[in-house]
C-alpha cells in the first residue's frame, strides 16, 4: 500500500488498516510524548467510530473538531472516514461567535472539543445562538451534560472492517476560509481529493513507509491534515508538533529522526535564523525539506540551500487545489526567485484583466487545472462559479510565467497597489528592500492617496531597531525601483502581524503601522 497508485485506490481508512494489519508493532504517531503504533490507533479508531456510530451519527453528519493538535485529533479524522462522516476543523482561538457562524455554515451537528472551548460554547448558546443538537463530547476533563470520550470508549468494541459503502466522493473535510470576522466560506474536501493529494505529494517528494514526517502547524488547516494523513497512508511514522517553535522544531527533528516535511515559509525563515545563532549547518535524519503556504524570501532560500544537507523544494498553492508548483533542488539556485513549474497533472495559465492568457512574462492572475481540486463552497455554487475559469481555478493571486515555464509570485490580486492608474506587485518592491542587511523582513502595502488614489508603503522589521533610519533603504529603492514603484512611507515596527499559517495579513498593515510607536519615516 506504499505506492501513489495503490493509495488512490483505496479508501482512507482501509489504506490505514492494511497497514495496521501488517505492521501491528510499528509506531503510527507521536506528539508530544505521546504515542501510538498502528496496532494501539487502529483499535482507538475502531472503538471511537463505533461508539459515534451507537450515539446516531450518521453518514454525511457534520462533525465540529475544536481541539489543538493532538493523537485524538488525528483518530477523529480516520473516524469520520470510516462513518462517512463531515469533519469541520475550526481554531480553538476563535470567539464563540464565530464558532457558531461557522457551525450554521457548515451545518454542524456534533461537537468535539475540549472542555473548555464546549464550556465557552455552551454560555455563548445561552446567549440566543442556536447549538448543534447532536454529540457534544469533550476528550478532557469534566463538564457536566457533556459525555467524555473516556466514557464513551467503554465498553466499546471495535468495528467490524468491510462491508461498508466508501464515499470517497462525499464532503470529508470543509476547511473554513475566513477567521473571526466575515462570512465563512467552507471549502469541500472529499475523501478522494484528500488521498489524491497524499498520492501526490508521495510521487513528487519520494514518501515511503520509511519516512518519519514532521506535521507543525495547525491541524484546522489542509496542510496538517495532509501531512498527518501521508504517513498513515504509506505505512510511515506521523511527528505531530503541538505548536511550532523554532528551537522546538529543531529538537524534534533531531530526536524523533524526522526524516520530510512541509513548512510554511514564516516557520522556516525563523529556522534558518536559530541555526544561523546555533552555528548548526545540518539535520542528519532529514531527507527532504519543502516550503509552502508563502513565498520564501530568496534570502532565506539560499541561505537554507546552503546549510541542509538534504533535498529542499518550494511549492505554490491554496487550500482549493493544494500543490500547483514545484521547484525542485536541481533548479533552486538559478531560479531563486521562483515558485517552481507546474506539478504533475497541473495545468497553469496566467490570465489578463480581459480573462484572456497573457503571453510568457507579462503578469496576470495564477489559473489552474487539477485533480486535486476542491469540490467547490459548501452549498455556495454562486461563489464556486465564481471562483472557476472554465475548469480552472482562479486563486486570486499574481504572477507571471517565464519562457522555461517557471512561476514567479507577484501577491495577492486585492494587495496590489494602484498608484495613480498603475499596478504595483508588493513582491517587487519586498525583494529589493528585503535585501538590504539592516532588515530582518518587510511588507509592501498600500496606503489611501487624495491625489494617486494609493501609494506604497512598507513595514520594515529592523536587524537593530535603535540604528535603523530609512534613508539608506530609500537610496536602495531609487537605484533598484521604477519611479512609481518607490515607497512614500517606510514603517519600523517590531513584528509583522501574522495568521496562524505565518502568512502576513497585509489588510491589518495600515491600521497597524498607523499604531506603532516606530512609525515614523
Amino acid at each position: 500500500m506504499g505506492s501513489a497508485r495503490e493509495v488512490s485506490l483505496a479508501s482512507l481508512v482501509d489504506a490505514f488498516r492494511n497497514h495496521a494489519r501488517r505492521q501491528p508493532d510499528k509506531q503510527a504517531i507521536w506528539c508530544d510524548g505521546k504515542s501510538m503504533t498502528y496496532g494501539e490507533l487502529a483499535d482507538f479508531v475502531g472503538r471511537w467510530s463505533a461508539a459515534m456510530d451507537d450515539r446516531g451519527v450518521a453518514r454525511g453528519d457534520a462533525i465540529a473538531v475544536l481541539l489543538p493538535n493532538s493523537i485524538e485529533f488525528v483518530a477523529l479524522m480516520l473516524v469520520a472516514a470510516d462513518l462517512d462522516a463531515v469533519l469541520v476543523p475550526l481554531s480553538t482561538s476563535l470567539p464563540p461567535a464565530a464558532v457558531y457562524r461557522a457551525f450554521e455554515a457548515s451545518d454542524v451537528r456534533h461537537v468535539v472539543g475540549t472542555t473548555h472551548t464546549l464550556e465557552d460554547l455552551r454560555s455563548e448558546g445561552d446567549s440566543g445562538h442556536t447549538p448543534a443538537t447532536g454529540l457534544w463530547l469533550r476528550v478532557d476533563g469534566a463538564l457536566p451534560g457533556v459525555e467524555g470520550l473516556r466514557g464513551l470508549l467503554a465498553g466499546s468494541r471495535a468495528r467490524r472492517a468491510g462491508g461498508r459503502e466508501v464515499g470517497d466522493r462525499d464532503p470529508y473535510i470543509l476547511t473554513l476560509t475566513s477567521g473571526s470576522t466575515g462570512d465563512p466560506k467552507p471549502i469541500v474536501l472529499t475523501q478522494r481529493t484528500k488521498v489524491n493529494r497524499v498520492a501526490a505529494a508521495v510521487e513528487l517528494y519520494g514518501i515511503t513507509g520509511a519516512d518519519r514526517t514532521l506535521a507543525a502547524t495547525p491541524l484546522y488547516h489542509s496542510l496538517a491534515e495532509r501531512l498527518v494523513l501521508i504517513p498513515l497512508l504509506t505505512g510511515g511514522t506521523s511527528v505531530l508538533m503541538r505548536r511550532f517553535s523554532p528551537s522546538e522544531w529543531l529538537r524534534c527533528v533531531a530526536e524523533q529522526s524526522v526524516t520530510f516535511t512541509i513548512a510554511v515559509s514564516s516557520q522556516l525563515a525563523q529556522i534558518a535564523e536559530c541555526l544561523r545563532e546555533a552555528g548548526q549547518s545540518a539535520l542528519d535524519s532529514l531527507r527532504c525539506v519543502v516550503s509552502s503556504s508563502a513565498l520564501l524570501e530568496a534570502g532565506v532560500k539560499a541561505d537554507l540551500l546552503d546549510r541542509l544537507a538534504c533535498a529542499f523544494h518550494e511549492c505554490y498553492g491554496a487550500s482549493e487545489v493544494a500543490i500547483v508548483t514545484n521547484l525542485d533542488p536541481a533548479d533552486a539556485r538559478r531560479k531563486l526567485h521562483s515558485v517552481g513549474k507546474a506539478a504533475p497533472g497541473v495545468d497553469l495559465r496566467i490570465l489578463g484583466a480581459d480573462d484572456r492568457v497573457v503571453p510568457v512574462g507579462e503578469p496576470g492572475e495564477i489559473v489552474c487545472r487539477t485533480p486535486m481540486a476542491f469540490g467547490g463552497y459548501y452549498k455556495r455554487p454562486d461563489l464556486t462559479r465564481q471562483a472557476m475559469w472554465g475548469e480552472h481555478f482562479r486563486t486570486g493571486d499574481m504572477g507571471r510565467l517565464d519562457e522555461e515555464g517557471f512561476l514567479y509570485f507577484l501577491g495577492r490580486k486585492k494587495d496590489i497597489i494602484i498608484t495613480g492608474g498603475i499596478n504595483v506587485y508588493p513582491a517587487d518592491v519586498e525583494g529589493v528592500i528585503q535585501g538590504h542587511p539592516d532588515v530582518r523582513e518587510c511588507a509592501a502595502f498600500a496606503l489611501p492617496d487624495t491625489r494617486l488614489g494609493e501609494v506604497v508603503a512598507v513595514a520594515v522589521v529592523p536587524m537593530n531597531p535603535s540604528a535603523f533610519h530609512p534613508r539608506a533603504l530609500r537610496f536602495l529603492c531609487a537605484r533598484e525601483l521604477a519611479d512609481f514603484q518607490q515607497p512614500r512611507r517606510i514603517f519600523a515596527v517590531d513584528h509583522l502581524p501574522r495568521n496562524s499559517l505565518g502568512k502576513v495579513m497585509k489588510r491589518a498593515l495600515p491600521e497597524y503601522c498607523a499604531r506603532a510607536s516606530q512609525g515614523k519615516d
